[in-house]
């Protein structure tokens, strides 16, 4: 049977497909020099991250097993002390005080930035989105040592006209933990302002239709059809505020203490790594290595976080058709 061979009004080359002189059209793609450098620029930029996480991870875990052979795992976790110049290695008043100001970010960002996103994404006019947006990202971008002034001479005193300077010391955790919360309130904002929107309109439609108002639509149909979204938001939200420095640096206090108080002061990991690195520690000491200790401890965190996000976006994810 004798062959035929087709040709498509449309143009073969457009394609990205060339047809040999024998008339038969060829599937192979034709070369393109610029994609294949920009595919390989793209690798190369990839393999540099990963190379330098696992660069920092090696870094990390080599000066904290120096650090474990003096220390052992069960003073380090239990320990109630944190004082170097005395061979006292307990991660807990550090851990606490990291954890308490993170507790009260958490207040104020996940509350008020799922309020800021359901009203940008269901309420707020097209020309009102368009200002608030960009607002919200202005203040992500400033520097966190301002935030840090902030709390420390204006929230602290606030706080102190209240309740009383004899009852809120000038460095505490709740200053600190406040302004964090006005820090990581627009990723929280942006993040679930961005799930809440990619609920099909079909949903919304069908809510109106069976009678219910904007708010139990908003409420009861596009939050929980969110919640996949919703929650990774609020886990890397809550990571954003294990790792900030400088405004509990500033804010929170320059001490290691025990104390679930948040009118006293209290030095979180990242706030003692900062003060600590900034004075006279000799080279491959025992202080010199119990920061890297910390700092895999705040990374391993992180991690166990951002993990824990992920998960939550495959186990609840809404698959919309």
């Amino acid at each position: 049977m004798k062959r035929r061979s087709f040709r498509s009004p449309i143009s073969v080359e457009s394609a990205g497909y060339h047809e040999e002189r024998t008339g038969f059209i060829t599937l192979a793609r034709r070369a393109r020099p610029g994609e294949t450098l920009v595919e390989a620029f793209l690798l190369f930029c990839a393999a540099i991250s990963i190379f330098t996480t696992l660069g920092i991870v090696a870094t990390l875990g080599r000066e904290s097993l120096s650090f474990f052979r003096e220390v052992s795992f069960i003073e380090f976790f239990t320990g109630r002390v944190w004082q170097p110049a005395i061979g006292e290695f307990g991660i807990l008043p550090l851990l606490t005080a990291t954890l308490a100001t993170s507790f009260y970010a958490m207040l104020v960002a996940l509350p008020l930035g799922l309020v800021v996103a359901i009203y940008l994404s269901e309420y707020a006019p097209f020309g009102v989105r368009e200002v608030l947006k960009p607002v919200l990202e202005v203040l992500a971008g400033v520097p966190t040592v301002v935030y840090g002034y902030f709390a420390l001479t204006t929230v602290t005193p606030f706080l102190q006209g209240i309740l009383g300077q004899d009852r809120v010391e000038v460095y505490n955790t709740l200053s600190a933990g406040l302004v964090m919360g006005i820090l990581i309130l627009p990723l929280v904002a942006s993040m679930c302002e961005d799930a809440l929107s990619a609920v099909p309109a079909a949903l919304r439609e069908g809510a109106y239709a069976m009678g219910a108002t904007k708010l139990e639509t908003s409420v009861k149909i596009v939050v929980p059809s969110a919640f996949s979204g919703l929650a990774a938001a609020f886990i890397l939200a809550l990571s954003r505020a294990v790792g900030e420095t400088m405004i509990v640096a500033l804010a929170a206090g320059a001490g290691p203490n025990l104390t679930l108080n948040p009118f006293r002061s209290a030095e979180t990991m990242t706030g003692h790594i900062v003060r600590i690195s900034g004075g006279d520690l000799s080279y491959d000491s025992i202080d010199y290595r119990s920061l890297f200790a910390i700092a895999l401890l705040l990374f391993l965190v992180t991690l166990a976080l951002n993990i824990l996000s992920r998960k939550i976006i495959r186990r609840y994810r809404e698959v919309y058709e």
